[in-house]
């Protein structure tokens, strides 16, 4: 039995908390990139295993952005930042005013991409960061990457290293909502993805015994 079957609720929202304290954090940050007010909301967070993960980004052969970055410290493991093809274009928009970009004809702008990647970075270090100070652990992430694919291509790879464990993710879904003049809300999706020798010490946390 894998940690994730003994989770209550009351821990589930324990976790959404945190995705909370990050969005929140996150918000300040996109804002004064972008110059223009952000919210951002967790409508949900969950444990899915690998099929589950696939079918939330329109299955294997979708072509999705995910941002990579690599968790390092107390509890290293794999973090994606994804979007689908449709809310990568309204991001770029969003963030550069380039109403051209398109997922599906590269060569891609590089300033475009810059900008995404940049938001991935502060997305994910405001989460890392809640995380951190919620579960007081030490964690911080590397370098962001930038990959269009189809989604086994990206996501399988960053299961390699927890398969043994049985393919399981932290998913934490994240709207970011611009009242500016756009007005386009955008869906996405943060994939958690702890070491195997990294469960034991997130879930010690929680209170969630190893059964």
């Amino acid at each position: 039995m894998t940690p994730f079957s003994n989770l209550s609720e009351s821990q589930v929202d324990l976790l959404k908390e945190v995705g909370n304290i990050g969005s929140g954090n996150a918000a300040t940050s996109l804002s004064m990139l972008i110059g223009d007010k952000i919210d951002m909301k967790i409508p949900t967070v969950r444990i899915v295993g690998y099929d589950e993960m696939m079918d939330l980004v329109g299955g294997p052969d979708a072509l999705i952005t995910a941002i990579f970055l690599r968790i390092e410290g107390d509890t290293p493991g794999n973090m994606f930042f994804v979007l689908s093809p449709e809310e990568t274009v309204n991001f770029i928009e969003q963030m550069t005013g380039q109403e051209d970009f398109s997922v599906g004809q590269p060569p891609y702008d590089e300033m475009a991409l810059s900008a995404l990647e940049e938001a991935g970075n502060i997305l994910a270090g405001s989460y890392l960061s809640a995380l951190s100070d919620f579960l007081k652990l030490s964690v911080q992430p590397s370098v962001p990457v930038l990959t269009i694919d189809m989604a086994a291509a990206i996501l399988t790879e960053g299961l390699i290293e927890i398969s043994q464990f049985g393919d399981y993710a932290i998913i934490i879904e994240t709207v970011i909502d611009n009242h500016g003049k756009k007005q386009k809300q955008i869906k996405g999706h943060f994939f958690l993805l702890p070491d195997p020798d990294s469960f034991e010490k997130i879930f010690n946390k929680l209170g969630v015994a190893d059964q």
